[in-house]
């Protein structure tokens, strides 16, 4: 006997990579989907603007917010063939007006996102410049929803109801800020990355960085250019790489800020000390839904979104409400397809979500064993080496291929050079043997992206 589906209403927070794909593959599984973006087009934190806050540090509640967060120089960290989603790959297409390096800057995954859009028609789904400001559940099991649109003059708020929400709103908005000993008293300018776009405004300055992720080595090399000094502050960096940076006059790396003074020092855990005109935190953001009400039953402590089964639903609001996108340090198109393919699935009553109770079990089993080995919750949804784990499981779950293995030893083959050389690895490589593996894989999907002709200069 054929499993009878269900088709649900879902609503979509947010429209960048983790929306639209979340979309496409809700409406795959027969529901019906209305996807909500504040901004006027798709692509989300890859949506460029020289904009920046009106509080640099974003602190302040009544700032005036900017979403994006990318600045101008920005390119992948890594190569394309590893972040396309699996049945559309981000393949170069040949044109003039694209960027074809394995490592594009942002403006060609906005464009991959946009093709992703317009491919699978869903701009018909998205309302755009429409922010969601409340998403709570009904006594009779629903969820409401309340969006404004603002579009010139017209000013239209409107209350709904939908049987699922899934969030996608995206992690890069909200910034965390470094816990500075006197810093209240520095006299200098403070900034969160969030608002870096270029290095003019550090033209001849001394500037503290604070941050070791993949944004802080771009920006302090961005900066450098322009700066009087850099001086970069990390806590995960082995003591013998202090001091001097190779291949910079003007840069050094340095354990963490002990404090900062009235008269514009900063002083290192080392004993270091200078005297700077800027600290520009590149120290990640918080997880933020300001238009959420649960109860209490959905918390972000630390920076720990919980709880939550598999990083994606809360067990006592299971299947209901769910998050695509949460997991860091990831790749994270593939994370975000293979989350709503499980999503959509469970929806739909094609796949089983085990029951509540035991739901909650697993969470505190796996918060128990990070704590036991010592990882603060704010890591909580740090993947890194364990995600293509992860992400068989999601497939596996959601009866979908286990991801390619040429993607797995591409992405591995690419971690340690951002770490060995990380002025060249995106332009030097020698993994032809797995490009040309993906490649293959490529073939049977291309022809819906690129004419005949295109096609065999973007391989």
């Amino acid at each position: 006997m054929a499993l009878q589906l269900t088709s649900r209403k879902v609503a979509v927070i947010g429209g960048g990579a983790a929306g639209l794909v979340a979309a496409r593959e809700l409406r795959r599984e027969g529901h019906k989907v209305v996807v909500f973006e504040r901004e006027a087009q798709p692509g989300g934190t890859w949506v460029y603007t020289h904009e920046v806050e009106s509080d640099p540090l974003g602190l302040d509640p009544g700032r005036t917010i900017v979403h994006s967060s990318l600045y101008s120089s920005l390119r992948t960290n890594l190569p394309r063939e590893v972040m396309g989603f699996r049945d559309f790959p981000f393949v170069a297409t040949g044109k003039d007006d694209r960027d074809s390096r394995r490592f594009p800057g942002h403006e060609e995954v906005l464009r991959y996102l946009e093709d992703f859009a317009r491919e699978f028609r869903l701009h018909e789904l998205v309302r755009y410049q429409t922010e969601v400001q409340y998403v709570g559940l009904e006594t009779d099991g629903m969820w409401k929803v309340c969006s404004r649109s603002k579009v010139g003059d017209d000013d239209r708020k409107l209350a709904e109801t939908y049987d699922a929400v899934v969030v996608c709103n995206g992690h890069y908005t909200e910034p965390r800020i470094a816990d500075i000993p006197g810093a209240e008293h520095w006299p200098g300018r403070q900034t969160h990355s969030h608002n870096y776009r270029n290095p003019e405004p550090y033209q001849d300055q001394v500037v503290v960085l604070i941050g070791s992720s993949a944004s802080a080595v771009d920006i302090s090399r961005d900066i450098a250019g322009a700066a009087k000094e850099v001086h970069v502050a990390s806590r995960s960096k082995p003591a013998g790489s202090y001091g001097k940076q190779p291949g910079y006059d003007n840069m050094w790396l340095h354990p963490m800020i002990e404090s900062a003074y009235e008269d514009g020092r900063v002083a290192f855990q080392d004993g270091s000390v200078v005297v700077a005109d800027v600290i520009l935190h590149c120290t990640g953001y918080k997880y933020h839904f300001p238009f959420l009400r649960t109860g209490g039953i959905v918390n972000v402590d630390d920076n720990r979104v919980g709880p939550l089964y598999q990083h994606v639903f809360p067990p006592a609001l299971a299947p209901g409400l769910s998050f695509v996108g949460l997991p860091f340090k990831v790749v994270p198109f593939i994370l975000c397809e293979l989350q709503s393919k499980w999503i959509a699935g469970i929806l739909s009553g094609r796949v089983s979500l085990p029951s509540k109770e035991k739901m909650m079990e697993e969470v505190e089993a796996f918060y128990s064993t990070l704590k036991a080995a010592g990882i603060p919750k704010r890591y909580t949804h740090q993947l890194g080496d364990q995600q293509f784990e992860y992400y068989d499981w999601l497939a596996a779950e959601s009866g979908s291929p286990s991801v390619e293995e040429w993607r797995k030893n591409m992405y591995f083959a690419k971690s340690p050079n951002r770490i060995i050389r990380p002025e060249t690895y995106r332009d030097e490589w020698d993994d032809d043997e797995l490009m040309l593996q993906a490649h293959q894989d490529f073939l049977q999907y291309l022809p819906t992206q690129c004419s005949p002709a295109v096609a065999p200069s973007a391989l």
